[in-house]
């Protein structure tokens, strides 16, 4: 066969015509190729995923030695199921869906020969920064390739096991801890010895959303004394409930109710008032960890240099908001340095540093949602569902997603395009979950 009709073919590959009183049932071809992002060691699926998979009559095809930077071996992709291909152009002719984590906009520059492999009729899952990388959409769309972005899922009970933002922020909260607690010239718990009393490590968490929850649960296990701020006074119940202690803030922010769960960008007044509201505690901090993240924009500076100026010399920043620029007006992004005797991390793509896991998180994440996407046996564009609708940024040729497209200054489609709303009894409300220090709303870092 050749390879190329079976990635536009839902029935190739089907069961022997022999029988004609059999029904033959068509296989779904889905390609995981090897992460090419400069140092990215995650891969989408795990092989734990793929008998899930194959039960769904999904054939996975992935590529050799795709999973070995996180720990999975060629062999237990094979003995699970999946078809072990070397040659990367091969996977995108025969694939009709391709399964990636950081794709699109969010693999600018590596993921360039991807982007030329890709071809009509194709659908394409992962981690794409639709919002920041909206040219590269639009090129997806003239192509004629389906596109989905998973960091667009709505904040709805349906779409919490496929919810990538919140499976990596979690790592990447965890991960901050750990770096910065390596790195630090003093021990985070207090003791006391023959030698004297030795005082606790004392963390502040930038934002009670996933990652910074899960600093602040982590940075409590090491013993450290933990202060969190967060936009959102309803969210002190949580941070006081892992033992940390919660700054107030006296800041007068409005609910945007249009904003659909994702995080919105406040004036530059509000970031003053806050900054100003917050160099009591960062004066006294030996490490602080930044989570604040808003889709589509730079991030904004929470941390300044004359905050950092007035940090205890030997200070630990952790800026998990790097690739967007940072909270810290100091951050060099994928890079640590050492200014006014403060150690700022800007690393970037922090989950990759704790593949195994990630990769485990985000291949159920991936897998539920590819599973949802073919429940009615093919990708369709048209769908009702909010997951699918939200999600879904190019089809048919054209660039479908709302929000996509006012980035690309395109008018917005008519009520019978595929991003035209459903009825309002068909929505969930919006879960809370946030990752910004700055929003009403969710979003995670």
């Amino acid at each position: 066969m050749n390879p190329a009709s079976e990635a536009t073919d839902w029935k190739a590959d089907t069961m022997s015509q022999d029988d004609s009183s059999s029904q033959p049932t068509p296989t779904k071809f889905v390609g995981v190729p090897a992460e090419n992002f400069p140092d990215e060691r995650r891969v989408a699926i795990a092989p734990a995923n793929v008998a899930a998979l194959k039960k769904a009559g999904v054939k996975v095809l992935v590529q050799t030695g795709a999973g070995t930077p996180a720990g999975y071996a060629d062999d237990e992709y094979v003995s699970a199921g999946a078809e072990l291909i070397a040659d990367r152009d091969a996977i995108f002719k025969r694939a009709q869906i391709i399964l990636q984590v950081r794709t699109a906009g969010a693999n600018v520059e590596a993921g360039a020969d991807d982007r030329n492999r890709l071809h009509a009729g194709q659908t394409l899952i992962g981690m794409c920064d639709p919002l920041l990388g909206a040219g590269i959409m639009q090129n997806l769309a003239d192509r004629g390739v389906t596109s989905y972005a998973l960091e667009l899922l709505p904040r709805i009970t349906r779409a919490q096991s496929m919810d990538v933002l919140s499976s990596q922020a979690s790592i990447a909260g965890y991960k901050a801890v750990l770096t910065a607690a390596a790195q630090l010239p003093r021990m985070c718990p207090m003791m006391m010895t023959a030698a004297g009393t030795i005082a606790p490590a004392r963390f502040f968490v930038l934002g009670a959303g996933v990652a910074g929850l899960q600093a602040i649960a982590t940075a409590k296990r090491l013993g450290a004394v933990v202060w969190s701020y967060d936009v959102r006074p309803a969210v002190k119940e949580e941070v006081l409930s892992l033992g940390a202690k919660f700054l107030e803030i006296e800041l007068v922010k409005t609910e945007d109710k249009k904003s659909g769960g994702y995080a919105e960008e406040m004036d530059e007044d509000f970031y003053r008032r806050q900054r100003q509201a917050m160099m009591s505690v960062i004066q006294e901090s030996d490490v602080i960890i930044t989570t604040a993240a808003i889709p589509g924009r730079k991030a904004p500076v929470l941390v300044t240099k004359e905050m950092v100026e007035h940090m205890p010399n030997g200070s630990i920043i952790i800026d998990l908001a790097a690739e967007f620029g940072g909270n810290c007006a100091l951050t060099k992004p994928r890079e640590i340095t050492v200014q006014h005797g403060v150690t700022i991390d800007g690393t970037i793509n922090v989950p990759a540093t704790v593949p195994y896991h990630s990769s485990q998180m985000y291949g159920r994440n991936i897998t539920t949602f590819l599973l949802h996407l073919l429940k009615d046996g093919k990708p369709d564009g048209k769908s009702d569902d909010e997951i699918l609708r939200e999600t879904l940024v190019t089809h048919g040729g054209e660039v479908v997603n709302a929000r996509v497209r006012e980035a690309l200054g395109l008018p917005k489609l008519d009520d019978s395009s595929t991003d035209a709303p459903a009825d309002d009894a068909a929505k969930e409300t919006p879960e809370p979950i946030d990752e910004s220090v700055t929003q009403k709303s969710a979003e995670q870092n």
